[in-house]
């Protein structure tokens, strides 16, 4: 997949969520590929220090859960500490965090504002775009 682009938007903040949009980056940053997460609304609580230890679990997944445990599956902050090894860059949508008030001081480091037209701007150019 070498010289790929890969643009995710993760706007769902449940742990099934995060799951998704990290392992789809990190697998596509292994890949090869040039990857951009666009981080909004509920989406930032993926990469908010506090928010992403403790991210909703949907009831009918409470059982994987244990699965996770058993078979050493990484954490969400681990796996964002992955992503940005891997090269992934991390966009936290600019206009959310004004609106929620939340700074960029109370995200994971390595996190950059952008707003829409920046992810854009990625994401005309990219082989590959998925939303979740």
């Amino acid at each position: 997949m070498s010289a790929r682009r890969v643009a995710i938007i993760a706007s769902h903040g449940n742990i099934d969520d995060a799951y998704k949009v990290l392992n789809i980056a990190t697998a596509a940053a292994a890949m090869g590929a040039e990857v951009q997460v666009f981080f909004t609304f509920d989406g930032l609580k993926i990469i908010h220090k506090e928010a992403n230890r403790q991210l909703p679990v949907p009831e009918h997944l409470q059982p994987a859960l244990e699965g996770f445990k058993k078979h050493n599956v990484p954490s969400v902050p681990e796996l964002l500490e992955i992503a940005k090894e891997s090269g992934v860059k991390l966009i936290g949508c600019q206009m959310t965090m004004d609106v929620m008030g939340i700074g960029l001081d109370q995200l994971v480091d390595g996190v950059e504002p952008g707003g829409a037209a920046t992810f854009l701007a990625f994401a005309a150019e990219a082989d590959v775009n998925v939303t979740f």
